[in-house]
């Protein structure tokens, strides 16, 4: 059954349109926790445009579910994770300018420093994926550079509108799926899944973690965080394999 990792980084986005201390992600860590969710995913930008490092940091010491850090490859992210030792990280592209991470991180044109940077997480014990495209080519490159799970990219299945199209990037998901099955990978999935949507993605055998932020941030609006997070699990469990 697949599980569901709660990635609270738009609780700091509100909290930092104000340079407040509220909304507390450290809180939201909490209250999704105790709605169900398997893990808590944080992706601290070398902006800091909203997780900050004492963020991180008090959820790492407080949490009683697996942390999943995401993070780019900057040698300072690099040495916060190996200090902060989270259960694991989630490698991804970033640029500044984006509103949200766009396109899976080029496990091959990045081979040699995600090398470098997987063999020092690994030897701290940390477990390693990779947010990458559902294709084969990046699938294989994120096992060569030392992976131990990949997380599916599934922005463009999120932004199909039409049926074939939806259906295209379903099959284009399963493919990759196998491919990593066959490579011995753990499987993660992520990205513009909403309650809308998550249904035929969660249908999709083999997917042991999702990670979703905004929907359910979005929702708790009105439903408060442990509520939103109940109903993703919810829907989660109605239709995954």
């Amino acid at each position: 059954m697949a599980q569901l990792n709660v990635n609270i980084d738009h609780v700091a986005t509100i909290r930092q349109a104000r340079l407040a201390d509220e909304p507390d992600p450290v809180w939201a860590a909490v209250e999704c926790e105790l709605g169900g969710a398997a893990g808590i995913t944080m992706h601290l930008r070398e902006d800091r445009r909203h997780i900050q490092d004492r963020d991180v940091q008090l959820v790492r010491q407080t949490a009683g579910v697996m942390l999943n850090l995401e993070m780019a490859l900057a040698e300072s992210i690099v040495r916060f994770a190996l200090k902060l030792k989270p259960d694991q990280i989630t490698l991804v592209p970033e640029k500044r300018q984006e509103l949200t991470t766009e396109g899976g991180l080029d496990c091959i044109k990045q081979q040699r420093r995600l090398i470098a940077v997987i063999k020092r997480m690994r030897r701290v014990g940390i477990r390693v994926s990779a947010f990458i495209a559902p294709e084969a080519d990046q699938v294989t490159a994120s096992l060569d550079a030392g992976c131990e799970a990949v997380e599916l990219h599934t922005g463009m299945y999120a932004n199909a509108r039409r049926e074939r199209l939806i259906t295209r990037e379903l099959r284009k998901l399963e493919k990759a799926r196998d491919v990593a099955w066959d490579s011995g990978l753990i499987v993660h999935a992520g990205h513009g899944l909403t309650y809308r949507n998550i249904g035929p993605v969660a249908a999709i055998e083999g997917l042991e973690d999702f990670n979703i932020g905004h929907s359910i941030v979005s929702r708790s609006v009105f439903t408060g965080i442990r509520q939103a997070t109940r109903e993703m699990i919810e829907l989660i469990d109605k239709y995954s394999v």
